[in-house]
């Protein structure tokens, strides 16, 4: 079995190329993919199923060739928007408002809800930083590692956070074994 993602992570992308680039934008990035992915995009998306990992990947450099002119970092934004979708809705228990540490704490749990192999740990280095590490993910892309970069920015500033910065200092897609980012905020 090929590794999943989660339904709701392909609707963000849809959501977020309708939203940001017009409705012809949606149609533009299909017509970019095989056949056999345009059927699949064209389907009904059910937001809690899985799906395999190889369309997303498909769908990601389609919207970086077709609407980013190349430039991964759109991904930031898609993630942006994901997690304000979610943290909004269905995954609003994760949020901890005035305590980003404590939504920080929960990262292998959130990563569970969006990906059905690997694990992510967080360390706390200081009283507003951190390190997040993403192990033994079968699925990882520079698009993807983008979308985590904008999704923990938003959240972290939907928890009271002020200037988040994240920076990637290594990246499985990159060959690293693993993807690990340092965050620190003020508050």
């Amino acid at each position: 079995m090929s590794a999943q993602i989660r339904g709701a992570v392909l609707q963000a992308r849809k959501a977020f190329v309708n939203e940001h680039f017009g409705s012809g934008a949606w149609a533009q990035v299909l017509s970019s993919l095989p056949e056999e992915d345009q059927e699949f995009f064209r389907g009904l998306l059910i937001s809690v199923g899985w799906y395999p990992f190889e369309f997303g990947e498909r769908l990601d450099k389609a919207i970086v060739d077709v609407l980013g002119k190349g430039d991964p970092k759109i991904f930031e934004e898609i993630g942006a928007k994901s997690a304000r979708e979610n943290l909004e809705g269905t995954h609003k228990p994760f949020l901890v408002p005035g305590n980003p540490q404590g939504f920080m704490a929960q990262a292998n749990a959130i990563y569970k809800f969006y990906y059905d192999v690997g694990r992510r740990e967080y360390e706390k280095t200081g009283p507003q930083s951190g390190v997040m590490t993403t192990y033994d993910a079968e699925t990882f892309s520079e698009p993807d590692c983008m979308t985590v970069i904008g999704w923990y920015k938003e959240a972290l500033t939907m928890c009271g956070a002020k200037k988040v910065e994240i920076t990637e200092e290594t990246c499985r897609a990159k060959g690293s074994p693993y993807c690990r980012y340092q965050i620190k905020w003020e508050v």
